[in-house]
């Protein structure tokens, strides 16, 4: 079965995404297994980010790291605690603070789905 450039379109998307944004281009170490173990790492993360978007954002479109880190990582925040509680407040308002706000809506509906075993 021959596959048609169609069904592989996105794929020059994700290798520039793991290039630029994840620095698998810039990452050989002298040893082969420190390559290896940088590979994996980054492989994990991005991995990590996929699982995000199709968890979480739920989005048709595939939002790059650099886009994610702008409008869900790059917000002021502060870790508080109080009786107890641990707290994080994020310095949003308005549209991306309801925006935030439903992320967060998102992760504590499916927080289960999210356990993997290692078995």
């Amino acid at each position: 079965m021959a596959l048609s450039y169609k069904d592989r379109y996105d794929a020059e998307n994700r290798i520039k995404e793991l290039k630029y944004d994840f620095g698998l281009e810039s990452f050989c170490m002298e040893k082969f297994w420190a390559t290896e173990a940088a590979f994996r790492s980054i492989m994990i993360a991005y991995n990590l980010m996929s699982l995000f978007r199709q968890g979480v954002l739920k989005s048709k479109s595939q939002a790059t790291l650099s886009t994610l880190r702008f409008k869900c990582f790059a917000a002021g925040s502060w870790i508080s605690k109080h009786a107890g509680k641990t707290t994080l407040n994020i310095s949003a308002i308005g549209e991306k603070r309801k925006w935030l706000d439903g992320l967060f809506d998102i992760v504590k509906q499916n927080h289960k789905s999210f356990y993997f075993s290692n078995a």
